[in-house]
């Protein structure tokens, strides 16, 4: 059975990671689509995020990077996928998630989407938090791998 793990992954955070390893040990693929989405403004392009998921979850072998612009429903489609994974932080993602899910389930009638809690060491944490602490020079390493935590400085000092 395969899943889709969907997400803008601007950047990849432990939080993303923990999901990620606990899917990948429950399915046999795991596709981590990054998200094209052109009316959001991202700090890092569709091809910094996939070389960074690449990195991060190279020791998954079942575990593929892709991306995708539009419908998530069209892109699972595209993939014979019907299981959607969504991390859930606090009851405040749930609402949305909720919306998303029946949407989609509307729209492609086998989906499925499954939630997953994050760990409680990982329910603060978010990409937009982590960008704002490494803007204002503040340490990160207990928040995202070595290699992210590269690409922010370098993407903050006007590297990258």
């Amino acid at each position: 059975m395969k899943a889709i793990y969907p997400g803008s992954f601007d950047p990849v955070t432990y939080g993303h990671l923990d999901i990620i390893e606990r899917c990948a040990n429950k399915f046999d693929t795991v596709i981590i689509a990054v998200l094209n989405n052109i009316q959001k403004q991202s700090l890092f392009s569709v091809e910094e995020r996939i070389a960074l998921l690449k990195e991060t979850t190279k020791d998954f072998p079942n575990v593929e990077i892709d991306t995708f612009s539009g419908l998530l429903t069209e892109y699972a489609k595209s993939k014979n996928c019907s299981t959607i994974i969504r991390g859930l932080r606090a009851v405040s993602d749930f609402e949305y998630e909720m919306q998303m899910a029946l949407v989609n389930k509307k729209t492609y009638n086998d989906m499925e989407t499954l939630f997953m809690v994050s760990n409680a060491e990982h329910v603060y944490l978010s990409s937009s938090i982590v960008k704002e602490v490494s803007y204002y020079g503040g340490e990160i390493a207990c928040f995202v791998p070595k290699v992210v935590e590269d690409a922010l400085t370098n993407k903050f000092k006007g590297g990258l």
